[in-house]
């Protein structure tokens, strides 16, 4: 996927399930993911694809019980962080690696200022004494463009708006210079125009820090303006891998198609909208998947073939695809 000696973070075949009354739910499923130093992931998908518990995994954030990582390896600059100790764990989080959440609102403290909350994770990661983190934090909001920093760093989460709430979750996440830094739908909650001043915010930060950055969402139209490579998810399995062009370009998995058909956008000749067109069908519950290919029960293209597990296979040079179409065509 990647030069080794450039690669920051390397997943191989994770496996993290959630045990419940119902049965097991292989919310990720033999996942391999690469990120290069300095690089930019897109992870998207439908909701319940398993985005969201890829990147808990990486922080060893999985809710135990029901969930549980039962296979796998999860390298960060060189280190297995599956075989760590949770003290040892908790010094990377926040540090190494940071992760800004969804909802800015239910991963904020209500009751803690805004700068009592940075300022917290530059005294237990860096030792800075309690006035110099305070000054830090001011420093902080700065950089992510909340104005009056001096005065909104005394203000409670509720006092914000929802931008700033996300920004002041981007400054805790940056107040450490984090190596990786895994954002989570960083923008859903906010309306058009405050989405894409986040997103232009990360890229800038992420240029002027050097830092890696995992986006995990739903909208393929914030993974081109903001990725290099993108990992496309379906029920807990990666069906497509690519760099950005190539993966809008000539899209290989049935799924991806239908991602991108369903995107909004005029027609070049005439300049009109098109008409969207859904994928059919929902998606499976995790408790009950088809067998085979997990996505050939809403699929067009399905055949017999279909009933047995399609491998992730290189239909064209660094362009990986898990669909049987593509391994009878290479064939």
């Amino acid at each position: 996927m990647g030069r080794e000696n450039n690669i920051l973070l390397k997943i191989r075949n994770l496996n993290t399930y959630f045990f419940t009354d119902d049965g097991v739910a292989k919310a990720v499923d033999g996942v391999d993911l690469e990120l290069e130093e300095g690089g930019t992931l897109g992870v998207v998908g439908e909701s319940g694809c398993g985005k969201s518990v890829t990147a808990l995994s990486i922080m060893r954030l999985v809710p135990d019980p029901p969930g549980r990582i039962v296979n796998g390896e999860i390298f960060f600059s060189g280190n297995n962080l599956l075989t760590l100790s949770e003290p040892e764990m908790r010094k990377i989080r926040g540090r190494s690696i940071s992760m800004i959440f969804q909802e800015p609102m239910t991963s904020l403290n209500p009751v803690f200022q805004i700068g009592d909350q940075i300022s917290e994770v530059l005294r237990l990661h860096e030792r800075l004494p309690k006035k110099e983190a305070w000054n830090r934090s001011v420093e902080m909001l700065k950089l992510v463009g909340i104005p009056a920093p001096e005065r909104r760093i005394s203000e409670y989460p509720h006092q914000l708006s929802g931008g700033m709430r996300q920004r002041a979750m981007i400054a805790m996440a940056l107040a450490c210079s984090p190596k990786l830094m895994i954002a989570d739908e960083p923008t859903t909650a906010l309306d058009v125009t405050i989405q894409a001043q986040i997103l232009e915010l990360i890229n800038r930060l992420q240029k002027e820090k050097g830092m890696s950055v995992i986006l995990i969402t739903h909208n393929l139209g914030v993974i081109a303006e903001t990725a290099q490579k993108v990992a496309v998810m379906y029920a807990g399995r990666i069906v497509e891998y690519s760099a950005v062009r190539p993966l809008f370009a000539s899209p290989k998995h049935p799924y991806t198609q239908g991602l991108l058909k369903s995107i909004p956008r005029l027609d070049e000749d005439h300049g009109r909208k098109q008409r969207l067109e859904a994928i059919p069908g929902l998606v499976p519950s995790l408790l009950d998947l088809p067998q085979g290919c997990k996505f050939s029960n809403r699929c067009k293209y399905a055949f017999d073939r279909c009933t047995e597990e399609p491998l992730l296979v290189e239909a064209e040079e660094g362009h990986l695809v898990r669909c049987w179409l593509h391994e009878r065509k290479l064939n």
